[in-house]
């Protein structure tokens, strides 16, 4: 009897990642603080059908690089009205942080789940 992929849920491997795994998601979401989504772009295009660990790290973080993304496209509109200037350095400091948490996360070979991302790609 075929089983049905509930894609809300994350990708669990039978077994842990291996140090490889880890590594290679840990640089990924920190790749992020400097080059934006590029990092996660290319590890998710790369990795996504042959692990599922990666293709579920790299898509989150790809995931949360295309929120920040819009989140400065935002802050760029208004910073027209002034208000937007505030919004950049708050943006920049969340980018950084959850990027870290991320990083050391997958570190230890764990599923993170970034707070504040829009589910973009499944």
């Amino acid at each position: 009897m075929p089983t049905e992929i509930n894609h809300e849920e994350p990708l669990v491997n039978n077994q842990n990642p291996s140090s490889d795994d880890k590594n290679i998601a840990t640089i990924t979401h920190i790749g992020g603080t400097i080059f934006s989504f590029v990092p996660a772009l290319i590890v998710w295009i790369l990795k996504k059908d042959n692990n599922a660990y990666l293709a579920d790290q790299s898509r989150e973080a790809l995931n949360f690089q295309v929120t920040m993304v819009l989140a400065y496209m935002v802050a760029g509109v208004l910073s027209w009205i002034l208000i937007g200037l505030l919004f950049f350095p708050v943006i920049w400091v969340l980018n950084i942080v959850f990027c870290i948490i991320a990083a050391i996360s997958t570190s230890k070979g764990e599923n993170y789940r970034y707070p504040f991302s829009l589910r973009l790609i499944n």
